[in-house]
Protein backbone atom coordinates (compact mmCIF):
# COMPACT_ATOMS: atom_id res chain seq x y z
CA UNK A 1 0.00 0.00 0.00
CA UNK A 2 1.12 3.57 -0.87
CA UNK A 3 0.97 6.71 0.92
CA UNK A 4 -1.91 9.42 -0.25
CA UNK A 5 -0.35 11.71 -2.64
CA UNK A 6 -0.52 13.08 -6.07
CA UNK A 7 1.69 13.22 -9.23
CA UNK A 8 2.09 13.49 -13.07
CA UNK A 9 2.69 11.45 -16.53
CA UNK A 10 5.64 12.77 -18.17
CA UNK A 11 7.87 10.63 -20.76
CA UNK A 12 11.73 11.33 -20.34
CA UNK A 13 11.48 12.47 -24.70
CA UNK A 14 8.82 14.64 -24.01
CA UNK A 15 10.88 17.10 -21.84
CA UNK A 16 11.72 20.24 -23.36
CA UNK A 17 15.23 20.96 -24.23
CA UNK A 18 17.60 21.49 -27.51
CA UNK A 19 18.12 18.12 -28.41
CA UNK A 20 15.49 16.91 -30.54
CA UNK A 21 13.86 14.94 -27.83
CA UNK A 22 14.23 15.22 -23.54
CA UNK A 23 17.37 14.51 -21.98
CA UNK A 24 18.60 13.07 -18.63
CA UNK A 25 19.76 17.38 -18.04
CA UNK A 26 18.77 20.56 -16.43
CA UNK A 27 15.11 20.55 -17.82
CA UNK A 28 14.36 17.08 -16.13
CA UNK A 29 15.06 19.30 -12.89
CA UNK A 30 13.69 22.24 -13.55
CA UNK A 31 10.63 20.17 -14.46
CA UNK A 32 10.54 18.32 -10.91
CA UNK A 33 11.09 21.83 -9.82
CA UNK A 34 8.08 22.40 -10.91
CA UNK A 35 6.54 19.59 -9.85
CA UNK A 36 7.33 20.56 -6.33
CA UNK A 37 5.61 24.33 -6.46
CA UNK A 38 2.24 22.20 -7.54
CA UNK A 39 2.57 19.63 -4.52
CA UNK A 40 3.21 16.42 -6.48
CA UNK A 41 5.55 13.88 -5.09
CA UNK A 42 5.50 10.89 -7.96
CA UNK A 43 6.89 11.28 -11.59
CA UNK A 44 5.67 8.70 -13.89
CA UNK A 45 7.88 8.23 -17.16
CA UNK A 46 7.18 5.49 -19.78
CA UNK A 47 9.70 2.68 -20.25
CA UNK A 48 12.88 3.82 -20.47
CA UNK A 49 14.38 1.27 -23.03
CA UNK A 50 15.25 2.47 -26.44
CA UNK A 51 12.00 2.29 -28.58
CA UNK A 52 11.62 0.10 -31.65
CA UNK A 53 9.49 -0.46 -34.04
CA UNK A 54 6.97 2.53 -34.49
CA UNK A 55 9.16 4.63 -31.83
CA UNK A 56 6.81 2.44 -29.22
CA UNK A 57 8.83 2.33 -25.74
CA UNK A 58 6.94 -0.73 -25.26
CA UNK A 59 8.91 -2.44 -28.30
CA UNK A 60 12.75 -2.35 -27.93
CA UNK A 61 15.74 -4.39 -28.68
CA UNK A 62 16.27 -4.73 -25.06
CA UNK A 63 14.20 -5.26 -21.79
CA UNK A 64 16.91 -4.11 -20.12
CA UNK A 65 19.17 -0.80 -21.83
CA UNK A 66 18.63 2.58 -21.52
CA UNK A 67 17.63 4.59 -24.43
CA UNK A 68 20.44 6.81 -25.80
CA UNK A 69 19.38 9.61 -26.95
CA UNK A 70 18.29 10.16 -22.95
CA UNK A 71 21.87 11.14 -22.62
CA UNK A 72 23.03 14.44 -22.34
CA UNK A 73 25.46 15.71 -24.62
CA UNK A 74 26.06 18.64 -22.24
CA UNK A 75 27.22 16.47 -19.44
CA UNK A 76 29.73 15.11 -21.54
CA UNK A 77 31.07 18.32 -22.00
CA UNK A 78 31.42 18.21 -18.33
CA UNK A 79 33.43 15.00 -18.23
CA UNK A 80 36.14 16.27 -20.99
CA UNK A 81 34.35 13.69 -23.48
CA UNK A 82 33.26 16.01 -25.64
CA UNK A 83 34.06 20.12 -26.57
CA UNK A 84 31.08 22.58 -26.17
CA UNK A 85 31.37 23.30 -30.54
CA UNK A 86 30.04 19.88 -30.44
CA UNK A 87 27.41 19.52 -28.29
CA UNK A 88 26.31 22.87 -29.76
CA UNK A 89 26.26 21.35 -33.25
CA UNK A 90 24.28 18.42 -31.98
CA UNK A 91 21.73 20.96 -30.88
CA UNK A 92 18.36 20.49 -32.70
CA UNK A 93 16.83 23.52 -34.75
CA UNK A 94 13.66 22.63 -35.49
CA UNK A 95 10.46 22.12 -34.26
CA UNK A 96 10.41 21.85 -30.48
CA UNK A 97 6.68 20.63 -30.08
CA UNK A 98 7.46 16.81 -31.37
CA UNK A 99 10.18 14.32 -31.02
CA UNK A 100 12.14 13.98 -33.91
CA UNK A 101 13.31 10.22 -34.06
CA UNK A 102 14.55 10.53 -37.94
CA UNK A 103 17.00 13.16 -37.01
CA UNK A 104 18.32 11.37 -33.67
CA UNK A 105 18.97 8.33 -35.06
CA UNK A 106 21.46 9.96 -37.37
CA UNK A 107 22.76 12.49 -35.37
CA UNK A 108 23.42 10.83 -31.89
CA UNK A 109 25.33 8.02 -32.40
CA UNK A 110 28.66 9.53 -34.04
CA UNK A 111 28.33 12.22 -31.27
CA UNK A 112 28.62 9.33 -28.62
CA UNK A 113 31.34 7.16 -30.75
CA UNK A 114 33.49 10.91 -30.43
CA UNK A 115 32.78 10.20 -26.53
CA UNK A 116 33.74 7.30 -26.71
CA UNK A 117 36.91 7.78 -28.15
CA UNK A 118 38.68 9.58 -25.58
CA UNK A 119 37.86 7.89 -22.67
CA UNK A 120 40.95 6.65 -20.66
CA UNK A 121 42.33 3.87 -18.81
CA UNK A 122 40.67 4.71 -15.36
CA UNK A 123 37.48 5.21 -16.88
CA UNK A 124 37.00 1.99 -19.24
CA UNK A 125 37.68 0.75 -15.87
CA UNK A 126 33.99 2.38 -14.45
CA UNK A 127 32.35 0.85 -17.84
CA UNK A 128 33.95 -2.52 -17.23
CA UNK A 129 33.22 -2.64 -13.30
CA UNK A 130 29.72 -1.60 -14.37
CA UNK A 131 28.94 -4.18 -17.02
CA UNK A 132 30.63 -6.89 -14.19
CA UNK A 133 28.10 -5.90 -12.05
CA UNK A 134 24.77 -5.96 -14.45
CA UNK A 135 24.97 -9.60 -15.60
CA UNK A 136 22.63 -8.74 -19.05
CA UNK A 137 25.07 -5.71 -20.40
CA UNK A 138 27.88 -8.25 -21.85
CA UNK A 139 25.07 -9.97 -23.93
CA UNK A 140 23.26 -6.36 -25.16
CA UNK A 141 26.65 -5.02 -26.04
CA UNK A 142 27.28 -8.25 -27.79
CA UNK A 143 24.01 -8.34 -29.55
CA UNK A 144 24.29 -4.40 -30.79
CA UNK A 145 27.71 -5.15 -31.97
CA UNK A 146 26.70 -8.01 -33.77
CA UNK A 147 23.69 -5.52 -35.38
CA UNK A 148 26.34 -3.71 -36.57
CA UNK A 149 28.53 -5.64 -37.96
CA UNK A 150 25.71 -7.15 -40.30
CA UNK A 151 23.94 -4.36 -41.04
CA UNK A 152 21.17 -3.96 -38.81
CA UNK A 153 19.80 -7.52 -40.21
CA UNK A 154 17.48 -9.12 -37.49
CA UNK A 155 19.73 -12.01 -35.71
CA UNK A 156 18.15 -15.09 -37.14
CA UNK A 157 19.10 -13.67 -40.50
CA UNK A 158 22.83 -13.13 -39.33
CA UNK A 159 25.24 -15.35 -41.55
CA UNK A 160 27.01 -17.29 -39.22
CA UNK A 161 24.61 -19.97 -37.67
CA UNK A 162 26.93 -20.44 -34.74
CA UNK A 163 26.61 -17.07 -33.87
CA UNK A 164 22.72 -16.52 -34.96
CA UNK A 165 22.15 -19.38 -32.29
CA UNK A 166 24.17 -18.19 -29.82
CA UNK A 167 26.76 -20.79 -29.24
CA UNK A 168 28.49 -20.33 -26.17
CA UNK A 169 32.14 -20.86 -28.12
CA UNK A 170 31.28 -18.37 -31.29
CA UNK A 171 30.42 -15.66 -29.11
CA UNK A 172 33.40 -15.41 -27.21
CA UNK A 173 35.38 -15.66 -30.05
CA UNK A 174 33.06 -12.36 -31.24
CA UNK A 175 33.75 -10.76 -28.12
CA UNK A 176 37.58 -11.47 -28.40
CA UNK A 177 38.17 -10.31 -31.36
CA UNK A 178 35.11 -7.31 -31.54
CA UNK A 179 36.08 -5.99 -27.54
CA UNK A 180 36.14 -2.40 -28.82
CA UNK A 181 33.20 -2.47 -30.47
CA UNK A 182 31.29 -4.38 -27.60
CA UNK A 183 32.97 -1.98 -25.01
CA UNK A 184 31.36 0.81 -26.94
CA UNK A 185 28.05 -0.48 -26.03
CA UNK A 186 29.02 -1.44 -22.27
CA UNK A 187 29.85 2.68 -22.42
CA UNK A 188 26.36 4.43 -23.86
CA UNK A 189 24.78 1.91 -21.16
CA UNK A 190 27.12 3.33 -18.44
CA UNK A 191 26.55 6.65 -19.40
CA UNK A 192 22.99 6.40 -19.26
CA UNK A 193 23.01 5.11 -15.80
CA UNK A 194 25.32 7.60 -14.34
CA UNK A 195 23.37 10.48 -15.81
CA UNK A 196 20.06 8.54 -14.77
CA UNK A 197 21.52 7.82 -11.40
CA UNK A 198 22.40 11.70 -11.09
CA UNK A 199 19.01 12.83 -11.71
CA UNK A 200 17.36 10.55 -9.00
CA UNK A 201 19.07 11.58 -6.47
CA UNK A 202 18.18 15.11 -7.52
CA UNK A 203 14.77 14.04 -7.34
CA UNK A 204 14.81 12.28 -4.03
CA UNK A 205 16.59 15.61 -2.74
CA UNK A 206 13.18 17.22 -3.61
CA UNK A 207 11.19 14.07 -1.99
CA UNK A 208 10.12 12.98 -5.76
CA UNK A 209 9.66 9.42 -6.29
CA UNK A 210 10.14 7.89 -10.04
CA UNK A 211 7.64 5.49 -11.07
CA UNK A 212 8.87 3.25 -14.08
CA UNK A 213 6.70 1.69 -16.66
CA UNK A 214 7.55 -1.93 -17.48
CA UNK A 215 6.53 -3.69 -20.99
CA UNK A 216 5.36 -7.22 -20.09
CA UNK A 217 6.62 -8.91 -23.56
CA UNK A 218 9.62 -8.33 -25.25
CA UNK A 219 10.71 -7.46 -29.33
CA UNK A 220 11.17 -10.67 -31.51
CA UNK A 221 14.83 -8.83 -32.76
CA UNK A 222 15.87 -8.54 -29.09
CA UNK A 223 18.99 -9.53 -27.09
CA UNK A 224 16.71 -11.69 -25.05
CA UNK A 225 16.03 -13.62 -27.76
CA UNK A 226 19.03 -13.85 -29.03
CA UNK A 227 20.78 -14.82 -25.70
CA UNK A 228 18.12 -16.32 -23.92
CA UNK A 229 15.73 -18.81 -26.48
CA UNK A 230 14.94 -21.33 -23.88
CA UNK A 231 12.45 -18.67 -22.34
CA UNK A 232 10.38 -17.82 -25.00
CA UNK A 233 7.79 -20.49 -27.32
CA UNK A 234 10.06 -20.40 -30.33
CA UNK A 235 9.56 -22.96 -33.29
CA UNK A 236 13.51 -21.93 -34.47
CA UNK A 237 15.32 -18.20 -34.19
CA UNK A 238 12.79 -15.33 -35.14
CA UNK A 239 9.82 -17.52 -35.45
CA UNK A 240 7.64 -17.51 -32.54
CA UNK A 241 4.94 -20.55 -32.32
CA UNK A 242 2.49 -18.00 -30.63
CA UNK A 243 2.54 -14.15 -30.34
CA UNK A 244 0.94 -11.76 -27.41
CA UNK A 245 -2.12 -9.48 -28.10
CA UNK A 246 -5.36 -8.69 -26.77
CA UNK A 247 -8.93 -10.03 -27.72
CA UNK A 248 -11.80 -6.84 -28.65
CA UNK A 249 -11.69 -4.54 -25.85
CA UNK A 250 -11.96 -0.78 -25.00
CA UNK A 251 -9.24 0.66 -27.21
CA UNK A 252 -9.95 -1.93 -30.49
CA UNK A 253 -12.80 -3.76 -31.67
CA UNK A 254 -10.65 -6.25 -33.18
CA UNK A 255 -8.69 -6.85 -30.52
CA UNK A 256 -4.90 -5.91 -30.90
CA UNK A 257 -1.81 -8.59 -32.45
CA UNK A 258 1.19 -6.85 -30.99
CA UNK A 259 3.32 -9.43 -32.36
CA UNK A 260 5.39 -10.39 -29.44
CA UNK A 261 6.67 -13.57 -28.55
CA UNK A 262 5.37 -15.28 -25.59
CA UNK A 263 7.12 -17.06 -22.28
CA UNK A 264 7.65 -20.46 -22.03
CA UNK A 265 6.86 -20.21 -18.22
CA UNK A 266 7.84 -23.68 -17.38
CA UNK A 267 11.13 -23.10 -18.16
CA UNK A 268 11.10 -20.01 -16.51
CA UNK A 269 9.96 -21.48 -13.44
CA UNK A 270 12.63 -24.34 -14.18
CA UNK A 271 15.09 -21.38 -13.43
CA UNK A 272 12.98 -19.80 -10.67
CA UNK A 273 11.95 -17.12 -12.49
CA UNK A 274 15.90 -15.76 -12.49
CA UNK A 275 15.04 -13.85 -15.36
CA UNK A 276 12.06 -11.86 -14.40
CA UNK A 277 14.01 -11.41 -11.31
CA UNK A 278 17.11 -9.40 -12.48
CA UNK A 279 14.36 -7.58 -14.92
CA UNK A 280 12.39 -6.12 -11.58
CA UNK A 281 15.82 -5.45 -9.75
CA UNK A 282 16.76 -3.22 -12.32
CA UNK A 283 13.28 -1.70 -12.55
CA UNK A 284 13.84 -1.01 -9.21
CA UNK A 285 17.27 0.06 -9.18
CA UNK A 286 16.60 3.28 -11.54
CA UNK A 287 13.18 3.88 -10.21
CA UNK A 288 11.50 4.08 -6.46
CA UNK A 289 8.62 2.35 -7.89
CA UNK A 290 7.37 0.17 -11.32
CA UNK A 291 4.27 -0.25 -13.05
CA UNK A 292 3.64 -3.02 -14.91
CA UNK A 293 1.84 -3.05 -18.03
CA UNK A 294 -0.30 -5.76 -19.27
CA UNK A 295 -0.04 -7.25 -15.36
CA UNK A 296 -3.24 -9.65 -16.07
CA UNK A 297 -1.30 -11.58 -18.88
CA UNK A 298 0.65 -13.17 -15.38
CA UNK A 299 -2.85 -15.09 -14.69
CA UNK A 300 -3.51 -15.97 -18.47
CA UNK A 301 -2.40 -14.67 -21.42
CA UNK A 302 -3.88 -13.99 -24.96
CA UNK A 303 -2.38 -16.67 -27.32
CA UNK A 304 -2.31 -16.26 -31.45
CA UNK A 305 -1.32 -18.61 -33.77
CA UNK A 306 2.00 -16.69 -35.84
CA UNK A 307 -0.30 -16.34 -38.62
CA UNK A 308 -3.55 -15.68 -37.36
CA UNK A 309 -5.25 -12.50 -36.24
CA UNK A 310 -6.03 -11.23 -32.97
CA UNK A 311 -9.36 -12.45 -32.89
CA UNK A 312 -8.21 -16.23 -33.16
CA UNK A 313 -6.41 -16.06 -30.40
CA UNK A 314 -7.01 -17.90 -26.70
CA UNK A 315 -6.33 -17.73 -23.28
CA UNK A 316 -3.51 -19.48 -22.03
CA UNK A 317 -2.47 -19.71 -17.84
CA UNK A 318 0.62 -17.79 -16.65
CA UNK A 319 2.85 -18.17 -14.25
CA UNK A 320 0.53 -16.73 -11.65
CA UNK A 321 1.27 -16.36 -8.03
CA UNK A 322 4.52 -19.04 -8.30
CA UNK A 323 6.68 -15.63 -10.07
CA UNK A 324 5.87 -13.18 -7.33
CA UNK A 325 6.32 -15.92 -4.68
CA UNK A 326 10.07 -16.10 -6.47
CA UNK A 327 10.28 -12.73 -6.91
CA UNK A 328 9.90 -11.59 -2.90
CA UNK A 329 11.98 -14.85 -1.73
CA UNK A 330 14.65 -12.69 -3.18
CA UNK A 331 13.77 -9.12 -3.42
CA UNK A 332 11.38 -8.90 -0.69
CA UNK A 333 8.20 -6.75 -0.74
CA UNK A 334 8.36 -4.91 -4.39
CA UNK A 335 6.60 -1.48 -4.96
CA UNK A 336 4.76 -2.59 -8.14
CA UNK A 337 1.76 -0.99 -9.92
CA UNK A 338 -0.41 -3.52 -11.62
CA UNK A 339 -2.00 -2.40 -14.76
CA UNK A 340 -4.99 -4.21 -15.04
CA UNK A 341 -7.16 -2.64 -17.94
CA UNK A 342 -9.14 -4.54 -20.51
CA UNK A 343 -10.40 -7.73 -19.99
CA UNK A 344 -10.62 -8.62 -16.31
CA UNK A 345 -12.28 -11.58 -14.97
CA UNK A 346 -13.06 -12.76 -11.40
CA UNK A 347 -9.82 -14.93 -11.97
CA UNK A 348 -7.60 -12.34 -12.38
CA UNK A 349 -8.63 -9.41 -9.52
CA UNK A 350 -8.49 -13.09 -7.17
CA UNK A 351 -4.93 -13.02 -8.38
CA UNK A 352 -4.42 -9.46 -7.85
CA UNK A 353 -5.62 -9.52 -4.57
CA UNK A 354 -3.38 -12.31 -3.43
CA UNK A 355 -0.23 -10.45 -4.78
CA UNK A 356 -1.10 -7.74 -2.77
CA UNK A 357 -0.32 -4.56 -5.91
CA UNK A 358 -2.64 -2.08 -6.39
CA UNK A 359 -4.41 -1.66 -9.53
CA UNK A 360 -5.25 1.15 -11.94
CA UNK A 361 -8.36 3.45 -12.33
CA UNK A 362 -9.02 5.82 -15.50
CA UNK A 363 -11.51 8.24 -15.33
CA UNK A 364 -12.24 8.34 -19.22
CA UNK A 365 -13.29 4.69 -18.46
CA UNK A 366 -16.11 6.01 -15.90
CA UNK A 367 -19.10 7.89 -17.69
CA UNK A 368 -21.27 5.36 -19.42
CA UNK A 369 -24.25 6.73 -18.12
CA UNK A 370 -25.95 3.44 -18.75
CA UNK A 371 -23.86 1.27 -16.55
CA UNK A 372 -21.61 2.01 -13.02
CA UNK A 373 -18.67 1.53 -13.82
CA UNK A 374 -15.73 0.55 -11.33
CA UNK A 375 -13.71 3.53 -12.70
CA UNK A 376 -16.34 5.66 -10.95
CA UNK A 377 -14.17 7.33 -8.50
CA UNK A 378 -16.68 6.50 -5.84
CA UNK A 379 -16.14 3.02 -6.42
CA UNK A 380 -12.54 3.53 -5.50
CA UNK A 381 -10.62 2.03 -3.04
CA UNK A 382 -7.16 3.91 -1.29
CA UNK A 383 -5.50 0.33 -2.70
CA UNK A 384 -5.41 1.67 -6.28
CA UNK A 385 -3.21 4.46 -8.66
CA UNK A 386 -6.26 6.55 -10.45
CA UNK A 387 -5.62 8.68 -13.64
CA UNK A 388 -7.38 10.75 -15.64
CA UNK A 389 -5.98 8.86 -18.65
CA UNK A 390 -2.87 7.23 -19.73
CA UNK A 391 -0.92 7.23 -22.29
CA UNK A 392 -2.98 5.48 -24.13
CA UNK A 393 -5.69 7.81 -23.76
CA UNK A 394 -7.04 11.02 -25.02
CA UNK A 395 -6.02 14.28 -23.22
CA UNK A 396 -9.38 15.38 -21.15
CA UNK A 397 -9.63 18.13 -23.11
CA UNK A 398 -9.97 16.13 -25.93
CA UNK A 399 -11.91 13.30 -23.83
CA UNK A 400 -14.67 16.27 -23.30
CA UNK A 401 -14.68 17.53 -26.94
CA UNK A 402 -14.81 13.77 -28.69
CA UNK A 403 -17.02 12.25 -26.33
CA UNK A 404 -20.79 10.69 -26.90
CA UNK A 405 -22.93 14.07 -25.75
CA UNK A 406 -24.65 11.75 -23.19
CA UNK A 407 -21.42 10.72 -21.81
CA UNK A 408 -19.92 14.16 -21.69
CA UNK A 409 -23.38 15.08 -19.72
CA UNK A 410 -23.11 12.47 -17.12
CA UNK A 411 -19.09 13.08 -17.05
CA UNK A 412 -19.43 17.29 -15.98
CA UNK A 413 -23.24 16.32 -14.23
CA UNK A 414 -21.02 13.99 -12.08
CA UNK A 415 -18.34 16.45 -11.35
CA UNK A 416 -20.74 19.12 -10.83
CA UNK A 417 -19.65 20.64 -13.41
CA UNK A 418 -22.82 21.33 -15.54
CA UNK A 419 -22.32 24.63 -16.28
CA UNK A 420 -18.99 25.51 -17.12
CA UNK A 421 -17.82 26.04 -20.23
CA UNK A 422 -16.07 22.70 -20.83
CA UNK A 423 -14.83 23.54 -24.59
CA UNK A 424 -12.03 26.12 -22.92
CA UNK A 425 -8.80 24.91 -22.89
CA UNK A 426 -5.38 26.45 -21.36
CA UNK A 427 -3.99 26.00 -18.02
CA UNK A 428 -7.20 27.65 -16.74
CA UNK A 429 -10.06 24.96 -18.37
CA UNK A 430 -12.83 24.28 -16.75
CA UNK A 431 -13.88 21.13 -18.08
CA UNK A 432 -10.54 19.94 -17.16
CA UNK A 433 -10.38 21.05 -13.58
CA UNK A 434 -13.69 19.65 -12.72
CA UNK A 435 -12.17 16.06 -13.90
CA UNK A 436 -8.78 16.50 -11.73
CA UNK A 437 -10.40 17.31 -8.68
CA UNK A 438 -12.97 14.81 -9.13
CA UNK A 439 -9.75 12.41 -9.22
CA UNK A 440 -7.82 14.11 -6.62
CA UNK A 441 -10.28 13.89 -3.92
CA UNK A 442 -11.47 10.12 -4.66
CA UNK A 443 -9.57 7.80 -2.24
CA UNK A 444 -7.61 6.45 -4.44
CA UNK A 445 -4.17 6.32 -2.60
CA UNK A 446 -2.27 8.05 -5.68
CA UNK A 447 -4.07 10.12 -8.20
CA UNK A 448 -2.00 10.91 -11.77
CA UNK A 449 -2.75 12.99 -14.24
CA UNK A 450 -0.85 13.28 -17.82
CA UNK A 451 0.86 16.76 -18.31
CA UNK A 452 -1.42 17.46 -20.94
CA UNK A 453 -4.14 17.54 -18.49
CA UNK A 454 -2.61 20.46 -16.22
CA UNK A 455 -1.85 22.30 -19.55
CA UNK A 456 -5.16 21.85 -20.74
CA UNK A 457 -4.64 20.71 -23.96
CA UNK A 458 -6.18 19.21 -26.92
CA UNK A 459 -5.99 15.54 -28.92
CA UNK A 460 -3.66 16.56 -30.70
CA UNK A 461 -1.23 16.25 -27.88
CA UNK A 462 -2.06 12.74 -26.89
CA UNK A 463 0.91 10.60 -26.83
CA UNK A 464 -0.39 7.11 -28.33
CA UNK A 465 -3.37 6.16 -30.21
CA UNK A 466 -3.64 2.51 -30.07
CA UNK A 467 -3.84 0.51 -32.80
CA UNK A 468 -2.16 2.97 -35.09
CA UNK A 469 0.96 2.06 -36.74
CA UNK A 470 2.88 5.55 -37.06
CA UNK A 471 3.27 9.55 -35.75
CA UNK A 472 3.10 8.16 -32.20
CA UNK A 473 4.87 8.76 -29.50
CA UNK A 474 6.00 12.05 -30.42
CA UNK A 475 4.26 14.71 -28.00
CA UNK A 476 6.92 17.02 -26.25
CA UNK A 477 6.11 19.89 -23.46
CA UNK A 478 7.88 23.54 -24.51
CA UNK A 479 8.83 25.61 -21.39
CA UNK A 480 6.23 27.90 -22.42
CA UNK A 481 4.00 25.48 -21.87
CA UNK A 482 5.42 24.42 -18.73
CA UNK A 483 5.25 27.87 -17.29
CA UNK A 484 1.60 28.50 -17.92
CA UNK A 485 1.04 25.71 -15.19
CA UNK A 486 -0.90 27.39 -12.85
CA UNK A 487 0.92 25.23 -10.03
CA UNK A 488 -0.99 27.85 -7.02
CA UNK A 489 -4.49 25.50 -8.38
CA UNK A 490 -2.33 22.21 -8.36
CA UNK A 491 -0.66 22.84 -5.10
CA UNK A 492 -3.92 23.70 -3.17
CA UNK A 493 -5.58 20.70 -4.82
CA UNK A 494 -3.10 18.49 -2.89
CA UNK A 495 -3.39 20.47 -0.16
CA UNK A 496 -7.43 20.49 0.20
CA UNK A 497 -7.43 16.42 -0.51
CA UNK A 498 -4.54 15.76 1.49
CA UNK A 499 -2.34 14.47 -1.43
CA UNK A 500 0.91 16.66 -0.42
CA UNK A 501 2.63 13.43 1.24
CA UNK A 502 5.81 12.05 -0.10
CA UNK A 503 5.42 8.33 -2.01
CA UNK A 504 5.68 6.02 0.52
CA UNK A 505 5.20 2.15 0.33
CA UNK A 506 3.68 0.82 3.71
Amino acid sequence: MFSRTAGVLLNISSLPGPYGCGVLGEEAVDFAKTMRKAGLHCWQILPFMQPGAGNSPYTSTSAFAGNLWYIDPRKLVEQGLLTKDEAEEAKYSASPYQVDYEWLEKSRMPLLKKAYDRIDAKYLYKVQDFSERHVWLKDYACFMALREQYGNLPYWKWPDEALREHSASAVLQFMREHSRQIGFWQFVQFIFYDQWMQLKQELEEMDIALIGDMPVYVALDSAELWAHAQLFLLEKPGKPSLVAGTPPDYFSRDGQRWGNPLYNWAEMKKENFQWWIERLRWQLELCHSVRIDHFRSFESFWAIPESKSAKEGKWMPGPGMDLFDAVRQTLGEVPVIAEDLGIIDEKVNDFLKNTGFPGMRVLQFAFDPDADSIHLPHHYTHHCVAYTGTHDNNTTLGYLWEALPKEREFALAYCGAENVCWQEGGAFAPGVRALLRALWQSCACIAIAPIQDFCGYGSDTRMNIPGKPEGNWRYRLTKEALASIDTVWLAKLSRIYRREHPFKQF
